[in-house]
């Protein structure tokens, strides 16, 4: 998730813990534990493929986190030993380890165990969602202004919880509606990923990859019935298989669970993420190799420059969201030109 959000989350468990003792302080020291985690974007690993990959590793294992927080929560019982080592551990470990399973909510993947198995993605909640942490931000508030007062922090962390479940249940809802029209495909079995588009959980996309292309779905809590959107996507073979032979190829499918697509720009092979974002606005994008006659020759991975969405687009997406317009093509983020069905890639 955002910042903000795991940094309310954060201060909303070290204020119900503390906050009676400490009081503001108690929100600060959660705010900052609640952030150390992503201070691993800090590091390089060396390219641009490892640097996206091992993000939310290490330093989001529970494997980690957890011995870490208790030797933490054992030198701070020794600064305040008043404060018995169990509360200490409460607070620490609280903190720190509420953030990578709020990660895991998202669609990027969090190393849950590492070095142990692939990542972690429920994908049932946007990487920003006001309605997730309005309720937290509104109990720190008021506990900054009314310090001690842990009321608001527990009904905060209540209400987000509670719309972390919906958001699953959401998630299982629409998957159960695009499974009839996946089945007259003959893609029942193929694999899915159900994500909800930016910013809410009414408006969800569907992927599915195929052997030969790609399907995209987008169907919505509010669509009243009408039949989801679907948009056709090629896919080559030939060149998923070179994506197999080069190690940060291998790295990326690994990572992404498959949901990777390659395809050849001015003689250089570059892979997309297509989890994120959506079609020509995928963020992460990656030179893996150079033509070299007849083979792709590895390189030093590369990431392309992040495009950026025309804001027009912004209430196209409200609109979709919201059940006012009917149909909104992924590949031009517009309604279909004449008719109600978006042309094929």
């Amino acid at each position: 998730m955002d910042s903000l959000s795991q940094a309310v989350l954060g201060a909303s468990f070290g204020g119900a813990v503390l906050g009676r003792r400490f009081g503001r302080g108690a929100l600060v020291g959660g705010a900052l534990l609640g952030t150390l985690p992503d201070l691993d974007v800090l590091i390089d690993y060396g390219d641009a493929v490892a640097n996206f990959t091992e993000h939310r590793g290490f330093s989001h294992s529970l494997l980690v986190l957890f011995p870490f927080s208790l030797i933490l929560a054992v030198g701070l019982h020794r600064w305040r030993p008043a404060i018995g080592l169990w509360r200490w551990w409460a607070f620490t470990g609280l903190c720190l380890m509420t953030h990578p399973l709020l990660d895991a909510f998202t669609t990027y993947g969090t190393q849950l165990f590492w070095p142990f198995g692939p990542p972690v993605a429920i994908s049932s909640i946007f990487i920003i969602d006001p309605l997730y942490t309005l309720p937290l931000l509104a109990g720190v508030l008021y506990a900054c202004w009314r310090p001690r007062r842990w009321p608001s922090l527990v009904a905060g962390l209540v209400l987000s919880s509670l719309y972390l479940g919906w958001s699953v249940l959401a998630q299982q809802w629409v998957s159960h509606r695009v499974s009839p029209l996946l089945a007259e495909q003959g893609l029942e079995s193929a694999p899915r990923l159900v994500q909800p588009m930016p910013f809410s959980t009414l408006l969800w996309r569907v992927t599915v990859m195929g052997e030969h292309e790609r399907l995209e779905i987008l169907t919505g809590l509010l669509d009243n019935g009408a039949d989801p959107g679907v948009e056709r996507f090629a896919l080559t073979p030939e060149r998923t298989r070179v994506l197999h032979s080069l190690p940060d190829g291998q790295r990326l499918l690994w990572f992404t669970r498959g949901f990777v697509t390659i395809h050849s720009q001015q003689d250089r092979l570059v892979a997309t993420d297509i989890r994120l974002g959506v079609p020509g606005l995928h963020p992460f994008q990656f030179v893996l190799a150079e033509a070299a006659g007849q083979r792709w020759q590895p390189r030093v991975s590369e990431r392309l420059p992040r495009p950026m969405a025309n804001p027009a687009v912004w209430p196209l997406l409200l609109d979709r969201t919201l059940g006012r317009e009917p149909v909104l093509c992924l590949a031009s983020l517009s309604p279909p030109p004449g008719g109600k069905t978006c042309p094929s890639t």
